[in-house]
Formats: structure tokens, sequence, C-alpha cells
């Protein structure tokens, strides 16, 4: 085990611990009795001789042991001089909960680096951090208030800001905690050293990240397909949203496949949920540490209100959710409980008939359990958050639990506003394996999240850890003309028309009698970047005359290239690649043509890909309608449209330390096959 990753579990787990500093030193140690710490504190500060009621130490050399952990609340100077006197004693690990490193800029920057050489093997979270809490085991190396309390499992969740972790720790969303982790400039401890950390305690069960932005894509991907295969979900709030479509590129792709569309595509391709808020990041979490990723998203809903059960159909089915039929077994057990005046469906009105008769309510509930779903979900408010017992919803309260103990489905008990759920209802809740949800809004996406990461960990995960990026060797660009950029893909088995290149009128003619008519005709430079748009391309010429009006439409080019017409078209894509530094290349497929960045229709891969990957790509667009026989209209030839993909991948593998963007566009979805009849390609030159 690397030493770095020894170390972290030690300040994860310390047994004794050093506090560096004044005021905050002495907050740390308050946080540590708080919560519980049962091992050694070491004060260490030369001009006090105690700090809270302990006797300090003037240096890291004459405390009494080696620490396994540290926090080091002393300005940015004196930081360097601890953490290189801790990792020389051979210690843990410490938190650098000062600033003005990397964050700040011009002078910070060589700090940074400097306390980077210092740490050595010494596992350092921050600088510019709060800290860690674990409240599995009682430790705070946190240097303010913080709302948690022990657990005895629950969820971790890492974050680069201190002020939103504490903020975190200060929720009454019913989330049992078990680490909070907040790493600041990630100077060392980055967020897949602390995923791996955790995957190795078995009492978390599900991970949080708010990601600010990553270091590392390839060791990220490691850590993240490392929980996939543990079953151990991780959602992501990811901020600071940006596009790289802004900046002056030559492909239609690069307008597509921005900066936080290459996050979505990391967080897909291993299972990490999205997520939008706050509020969804909370009660994700709580969902996935109650019931686990989910088998699909069939929900059978409960309510005793009607305008509760819109909500819940109109809100579900946006988002994704299937609220099934009731099956007739199904349908007639709720007859009998609930009698001829309550219309039967999902979701169901059950009303208030059997309100506080809990052998009813229980018999109603479980018999909505019976159905086909993967979740059983009740809605109902209560109208005091913190009441001991309230009469009538402790009856329904207790229903629900009786009969998800007789069935054992997934289950949640849903109040449509977050302050309308009761505390103690929500910890009987909780202890009867039940996820007591706020929101209905958030609920219902953490159902649908909780169903993508179960899908994608049922899924055969033929796709392995990307690697680090192939860089971009150095020499000018160029832009390959369209003739030349086909014959290229061409020849790693892309389908392009019959064509030829000519330079007159007469062999435009004889190109084609040969290909045969109807021909396309194109302008042919290096320059030339979107044809369309420039009035350099002439479709559909019938015969000679209109191929000789169309050729003297086009002056001031010297090259052509005629090409047969194709027919059968279904649909036009887009399939582009486009490089980032962080990422490497990435696919994009899409709708194509001329409307391509209007309609935004677009789904990116990270190169290297499947062909799994590929075609559920090509699913999951909003035109797949129209490659699948929109209103009975011929459907297109998905296998040979993956092959296509397929081959523009294969090529830009095969050029990964040369190619800067690719374009093909439109790729031809054909009843048969298909067919790429216009193509970018920018790379070094050799």
């Amino acid at each position: 085990m690397p030493r770095h990753t020894t170390n972290l579990e030690r300040l994860l787990h310390p047994k004794s611990i050093a506090v560096a500093g004044g005021s905050v030193a002495a907050e740390v140690i308050r946080q540590c009795r708080l919560i519980g710490f049962a091992g050694e504190i070491w004060p260490i500060n030369p001009r006090r001789e105690q700090l809270e009621g302990l006797p300090c130490f003037p240096d890291v050399a004459s405390l009494p042991g080696v620490p396994d952990a540290a926090f080091l609340a002393v300005p940015r100077e004196e930081t360097l001089a601890l953490v290189a006197a801790l990792a020389g004693r051979g210690a843990g690990g410490a938190v650098c909960y000062a600033s003005g490193f990397a964050e700040v800029g011009g002078d910070g920057i060589d700090l940074q680096r400097e306390l980077l050489a210092a740490a050595g093997d010494l596992a350092l979270v921050g600088p510019n951090c709060y800290g860690l809490l674990n409240y599995l085991d009682g430790c705070a190396l946190w240097p303010d208030h913080q709302g948690g309390q022990r657990v005895e499992r629950g969820v971790a969740i890492i974050t680069q800001s201190g002020n939103l972790a504490l903020n975190l720790s200060l929720q009454k969303h019913h989330l049992p905690i078990a680490y909070i982790m907040a790493l600041g400039n990630k100077a060392v401890t980055d967020f897949h050293h602390a995923i791996e950390a955790l995957l190795e305690d078995p009492r978390v069960t599900a991970i949080g990240l708010h990601i600010e932005g990553l270091g590392d894509i390839a060791a990220f991907s490691r850590a993240s397909h490392k929980a996939l295969q543990r079953g151990v979900p991780i959602i992501a709030l990811k901020a600071g949203s940006s596009s790289i479509g802004a900046k002056l590129t030559a492909s239609h792709t690069s307008s597509l496949a921005g900066a936080d569309e290459l996050y979505n595509a990391l967080f897909r391709r291993f299972g990490v949920a999205r997520v939008e808020d706050l509020a969804g990041f909370l009660e994700t979490l709580k969902l996935l540490h109650v019931c686990g990723p989910l088998g699909g998203r069939r929900v059978g809903a409960l309510s005793c209100s009607g305008g509760d059960a819109s909500l819940l159909a109109d809100l579900g089915q946006a988002c994704g959710l299937d609220y099934p039929e009731l099956p007739a077994a199904v349908h007639r057990e709720l007859g009998e409980v609930l009698g001829p005046l309550v219309p039967l469906h999902n979701p169901l009105d059950y009303q208030t008939y059997i309100w506080g008769n809990v052998p009813a309510l229980t018999d109603c509930f479980a018999a909505m359990m019976r159905a086909d779903t993967d979740l059983s979900l009740l809605t109902m408010d209560f109208p005091d958050s913190e009441k001991e017992s309230i009469e009538g919803w402790d009856e329904s309260v207790t229903g629900f639990i009786e009969a998800h103990r007789q069935q054992g489905k997934p289950a949640v008990f849903l109040s449509t506003m977050a302050e309308l759920m009761n505390g103690p209802a929500a910890k009987r809740l909780l202890a009867a394996g039940i996820a007591p949800m706020q929101g209905i809004r958030e609920a219902i996406l953490a159902i649908g999240a909780a169903a993508d990461i179960g899908r994608r960990s049922t899924e055969l995960i033929g796709l392995d850890p990307l690697a680090s990026p192939v860089p971009l060797r150095d020499g000018p660009i160029a832009q390959l003309d369209e003739f030349n950029a086909k014959r290229q893909l061409a020849a790693c088995g892309l389908p392009i028309p019959a064509g030829q290149l000519v330079t007159s009128l007469d062999q435009a003619l004889a190109a084609a009698s040969a290909i045969g008519y109807p021909v396309v005709l194109k302008a042919v430079s290096a320059e030339l970047a979107h044809k369309t748009e420039l009035g350099a391309v002439k479709l559909n010429l019938k015969d000679a005359a209109q191929l000789a009006k169309a050729f003297g439409e086009l002056p001031g080019f010297e090259r052509f290239l005629v090409e047969k017409m194709a027919d059968g078209v279904v649909a036009e894509l887009l399939v582009g690649v486009t490089r980032d530094p962080q990422f490497g290349l990435a696919l994009t497929l899409g709708a194509g043509g001329i409307l391509v960045e209007l309609l935004a229709d677009a789904r990116t891969l990270l190169l290297p890909t499947s062909r799994t990957e590929i075609e559920q790509a090509l699913r999951g667009l909003r035109c797949f309608t129209l490659l699948d026989g929109y209103r009975g209209k011929p459907k297109a030839d998905i296998g040979a449209l993956v092959d296509a993909v397929e081959a523009i991948a294969r090529y830009a593998e095969s050029q990964a330390d040369r190619l800067l963007e690719l374009d093909v566009n439109p790729l031809l979805a054909l009843e048969r096959g298909a067919l790429a009849v216009d193509a970018l390609v920018r790379l070094v030159e050799d």
C-alpha cells in the first residue's frame, strides 16, 4: 500500500492529534472533545503554557510521540516549517488551515509548491481548508462549530469549500453523515485519494462530492471505477459549469462538447450521478444511504390527497419516472380495503376512509408494494416537525413500516416540503430502513439518480479507467481539405460516397458520367470549414446541364469534388472529436446538418469508448425517434451507424498525439448503411 494511502488512513482514524496555533487550535480541541475523541491531544505553541487545559509543547520535536494527525492553525510561513517537521518525524497527516497559497496566485503558487515538497509522504489536506470530521469514530480536525452527531454508518461528503462543508454538517434532512472532508486547495490529497480511502471503510454507504474542479481526471476515473465495482454509489454537485464552445474553433463539435459536458461524460461513464443543488445533494445521498441503487424507475406511489398524487404524477413523468398500471390482483386487494368510492390508479389517492386504522392502512400499503415496481412511495405532510406523537399521522407511519417489513421493497416516506417532515417519525422510518424524504422534486430526482446508478452498476462494464491524455505534439496546425480528410477516415473504415477530385468542367462531367447521376458538386479547399453556409455545395444535380450550371456558380476555386448523391436518408447526424488538456479526446454524437448548434441534441463520450456506449449514446438522443422509424417512416441501420462511429473513434485514437479536432457533419443515417458526406480535420503537421 502506498505510504500516502497508509498515512491518509491514520489521518482519518487518528489515535493521537497534534494541534498547532492559538484560538483556532483551541476550538479544534473543543470540537474533538464535543465529538468524543478518545485519543491523545498535544497542543503546539511556544508562546503558551497550556491550551484548553492541556500543556503546550514548543515544537514538533518535543512532542511525546509521533502524531497520527495534526491540525495546523498558524500563518502560511510557519505552516511550511511545521509540515516539514511532521513529515520528518513520520506523522500520518496534517490539515493546513492557512490560506494565502495557490488560490491567491503570485507568490502563493510558489509557497504551495514548497508546501508540497515539504509534505513528503504526509497525507496533507489543504491548504486553505477546514479539515475533516469523522462521526463514526469521533474525530474533529475542525476549526469551527459543526452540527453533526455520532453514527454507526452513514454517507461521506467531500467538498473543496470549508464553509459549504460546515453548512452541510448543520443539515436538518435527517441524513446520517459518517465523514465530512473539506479539501481546500488539494495540494496533496485530492478527491481520488479521499474516495479510495473511504471505500476501505464498510460503514460508508454512499459518497457525495462537491466539485469545483478535478486535477487528475485519470486518477478520479480509477477511484470512481473502483467505487462502482464495490457497490458504493457516488453523486456529484459540480460547480462552475462553463463552455469551450465560445472559443473560435472551426468545428461544430466544439460548440457542443464544452467543459461541463466533458464532466457529464466522465460521470456517466463511471456511474456518478450528477445533482443540481444542495437540497438534491442531501436527499439523493439519503435515498442511497437507505435504499442503495435502485433496479429501475418504476414507482408505486400513495397519497391521501389528490393534489399530492397529481404533483407526483406530473413531476415524476417529466423526470422520467414510470408509474405502471396496477395488476389485477393488486387492484382487487386495494378495492377490498378501500371500498368502491376510491378510484384505483397509480399514483393512488387512497383518501381518508381508513385514516387512523393501522390494520387497514397496512393492508393498503402492502398491497401497493406488491405491484411490479422498484420502489414504493407514500406522501404525507406532518403538522408539527418535532412533536413526539401525532394522532392520525403516527398510524400511517406504523402501517407503512409494517407493510415494508412484510414486503421488503425499497420504500420512501415523503413530505412535499422539507419543513413538513416530523423529526421523531423520520428517526422511526430510518431505523426501519425507509427513507424519510423531504421535497417532492428533490425526491423524484433522487429516485432517478439512484435508478441511473443501479443501471450502471448492473451493466457489463467493459470500460477501463481512463489513462492520462496523450499530449499534443508541437508543430504547426493544418486543416485538411474535405477530400483528404474523408480519405484518411475511410482508411479506418468510415464509409464515404464514391467520388472524384477534379479541376475542370470537363473532368467534372466525366466523373459524373462514371459515377452516375444524381451527383453533388463541392468546392474543395483547406480554408473551407463550413461549405453549406458559403454556398460552396450544389446538391442533387440530375444531369450534365445541371452540373455545368452549378460549376459556373462556383467561381474562385481551383479544385472540386464530384460525388454520388445519397438516397434512402433517414436522418443527418454529427460525429466529432475534440481534445481537452485534462480529459484528452472526446467524441460527440448529435443531430447534424445546418441546425446542429440550434438543436443542441448531443451526447459526449470520452475516448477510448465501446460499441455499447456508442449505441447507448445514440439511443439517448432526442432525434433517435427519427432513427427508429418516426410515425411509420423507414428505420435507420443502427448497426451501420455504430460501425461508422467506431471508425471515427479509431481514426482519432490513431492520431492521438496530432489531432486537434474532427467534424463529420453530416453522417447520413441510411435505411441500409451509413455515409459520411463531409469531414473537417485539424491536426499537427507531420
